[in-house]
């Protein structure tokens, strides 16, 4: 992990331009430009209200607080991986003439990502105002579940981009699995009217645990167990482990297929 920081040192002017062009990239010829990172989940939030409110949110207390943490979570894993997928394929121009840590594709696309996250964060506190939910010291622990999400949608677009450049049908498929994804996720619904076991089988989904751990701080103001930070940690990890294996592995291959 040091030398990776210490390759990345070593090409910040790169990783900085990088940076800057995805970030202009994704806006270019827009004419609310980055305005959209913010009303992009406002407008899915208001249909998401719109649809499921009757549905789901009858006479639950914060249900739109409800629903933007399950949304403000799940977008920021979506864009992330979804991006992060095609990052090397996108850049093969590049690390194919000039010898370059191709993970810094990848890492750029998350940087660009957590920023956007961040601006729709600062919307999400003050609907969280209006919503009267009460600010308590626990806000801070939400530090936990933003960098074990960073760590894991780094471990999910290594392990995509890398197959991606194998397999291109990977796209489609990963849009079908994305969209089970998020069904599975709770965002709009509560697992309370299911069974114990049901309820321990969506903790086998990580992205639920990072919307869960959102929801626990800001709506129950209560910290999650000891075993829970772990297995979001453990999760975190596991898929950063094998994601950096396959770059490792790959490595020199996949200049033979972009």
């Amino acid at each position: 992990m040091k030398s990776i920081f210490n390759k990345i040192n070593s090409y910040h002017f790169l990783f900085g331009e990088l940076v800057k062009r995805d970030f202009k990239k994704k806006y270019k010829r827009t004419t609310l430009g980055m305005a959209w990172s913010v009303l992009s989940p406002l407008l899915m939030l208001l249909v998401m209200r719109m649809v499921f409110t009757q549905f789901f949110g009858r006479g639950m207390d914060h249900y739109t607080t409800y629903l933007f943490c399950g949304n403000l979570v799940f977008s920021c894993f979506n864009e992330s991986t979804t991006q992060g997928m095609t990052s090397l394929m996108g850049n093969a121009a590049i690390f194919s003439k000039v010898n370059v840590p191709k993970y810094l594709f990848l890492f750029s696309k998350n940087v660009q990502t957590l920023i956007n996250f961040g601006l729709t964060l600062c919307v999400f506190f003050v609907f969280c105002i209006l919503d009267g939910i009460t600010f308590t010291w626990k806000f801070i622990l939400l530090l936990y579940p933003i960098s074990c999400l960073v760590l894991f949608n780094i471990g999910v677009g290594l392990i995509l981009s890398a197959l991606f450049v194998f397999f291109r049908d990977i796209q489609y498929l990963w849009g079908i699995f994305t969209q089970l994804l998020m069904y599975m996720s709770a965002i709009f619904y509560t697992i309370d009217r299911y069974s114990h076991t049901v309820q321990h089988l969506f903790l086998l989904n990580p992205v639920y645990l990072f919307i869960r751990y959102f929801r626990k701080i800001v709506i129950e103001a209560t910290i999650p167990t000891v075993w829970f930070h772990l297995l979001m940690g453990a999760d975190a990890l596991i898929m950063l482990g094998i994601g950096c294996w396959m770059y490792k592995k790959y490595n020199h291959r996949f200049l033979y297929y972009v």
